[in-house]
């Protein structure tokens, strides 16, 4: 029965392909979480043992029963359940837990398509493969490598997911713009995507360690780096500890310093402080009112639909846990003693009126890193979106500048 299709309520969960669909919609799942729910439905007839679902989670390694927690929690919220509704997936006090929804059986799914190597999964995608490293720390980082031509490589920023982002409206211009006649390196952040969710540690050196891995992964000597939001601090980090390996640098979006590090008044305190508890609520209560507005400053031209789709998104890239661990992270994030190290030439661009990081921090920037040139857009977005007017200006100069 490993390779039927089931169907509960709305929902489809091909347990071969490991897809699972809403109303003919695939839904997007961290991959982990689709083989807990494969396995519970699979299971249906009896209470799963947590220490079965532990074994089938780390495949050999130790996994902690918080992660299996984290990971149930995915499941759930991508089939509508809860942990205090449990209309779907139902805990057993002491003993494990067991689906609990009325599953039939649509039919024997078709033989699914050849496996990839071990560690390596093609997607559909032309040209696009997605890889696994380990970083420092033994933290496993899932990489992509997209097109052919000169390499350009792209820090992890909020949030990506290698498997989501060629389909999300949100990124998908992105990756095409990106990709033009070049090919592009792209890995998802510890703790999000398909990168491992259960973190070691998610310090600044953390984050440049991952980056590190990628490029050494991907066999990769000397490169252009491209860092967008909280990315181009990781980005700058980088540069600025290898600077034989960095060849041009590209900022956008980003900053030196933190919302509470660079927070000088107490007036820039205290806004600080709200903006990061309206964000904490948020990701606690996942609340749609709280991340509609989270979002909306990072697409601030955008419509109320956009915000809570790009808010369905986060959810889908992270847990709670770990979407409140990066909001703090990053509010004290800081690479301004380190910026004056960056040697190579590097390119800074920012929208003029960004709702979410001040235009003066691309001055402060450009001000830091000595071979720096600064190009202000007109708009109001974080994050450039398709029909955003600056977009196409971004992609010309980020073309002109890696021409050069």
């Amino acid at each position: 029965m490993d390779g039927a299709v089931y169907l509960f309520g709305q929902y489809e969960l091909d347990t071969d392909r490991r897809r699972l669909s809403h109303d003919g919609q695939q839904v997007r799942v961290e991959p982990q979480a689709v083989d807990l729910l494969c396995h519970l439905v699979r299971h249906r007839d009896r209470v799963v043992p947590t220490p079965e679902l532990i074994g089938l989670m780390g495949r050999g390694r130790a996994v902690s029963e918080a992660a299996l927690a984290t990971c149930l929690r995915t499941a759930r919220q991508a089939i509508g359940d809860t942990g205090a509704r449990q209309d779907l997936i139902r805990t057993v006090r002491r003993r494990g837990y067991q689906f609990v929804g009325q599953a039939t059986v649509a039919s024997a799914a078709p033989p699914a398509a050849p496996v990839a190597v071990s560690g390596t999964t093609a997607t559909e995608a032309d040209h696009e493969v997605i890889r696994f490293c380990r970083s420092v720390d033994g933290t496993r980082i899932a990489y992509a490598t997209t097109g052919d031509g000169p390499p350009l490589v792209k820090t992890a920023n909020w949030m990506t997911h290698l498997d989501l982002d060629r389909t999300t409206p949100m990124w998908a211009h992105w990756f095409d713009g990106l990709t033009r006649g070049r090919q592009l390196i792209r890995y998802d952040e510890r703790g999000c995507g398909l990168s491992e969710w259960e973190l070691v540690g998610f310090t600044l050196d953390d984050l440049v360690d991952d980056l590190d891995s990628v490029v050494c992964a991907a066999g990769l000597d000397r490169f252009p780096l491209l860092g967008v939001s909280q990315g181009g601090a990781v980005a700058v980090a980088y540069a600025a500890r290898h600077p034989e390996r960095v060849s041009r640098l590209v900022l956008t979006a980003a900053y030196a310093r933190g919302q509470l590090i660079r927070a000088r008044s107490d007036a820039e305190r205290d806004a600080a402080e709200v903006d990061l508890n309206i964000a904490r609520a948020g990701w606690r209560s996942q609340d749609s009112s709280f991340l509609r507005y989270f979002a909306s400053q990072f697409l601030a031209d955008s419509t109320p639909a956009e915000w809570d789709a790009f808010a369905a998104y986060q959810r889908q890239t992270t847990s709670p846990a770990n979407g409140l661990r990066f909001i703090e992270e990053f509010a004290r994030i800081d690479v301004s003693h380190i910026a004056h190290r960056v040697t190579c030439p590097t390119l800074i661009i920012h929208s003029r009126d960004d709702a979410r990081v001040p235009v003066s921090q691309a001055l402060e920037l450009a001000s830091l890193i000595p071979d720096s040139r600064l190009i202000l857009l007109e708009g109001r977005n974080h994050l450039f979106t398709a029909a955003d007017p600056a977009w196409p200006t971004f992609l010309s100069h980020l073309d002109t500048f890696l021409a050069d």
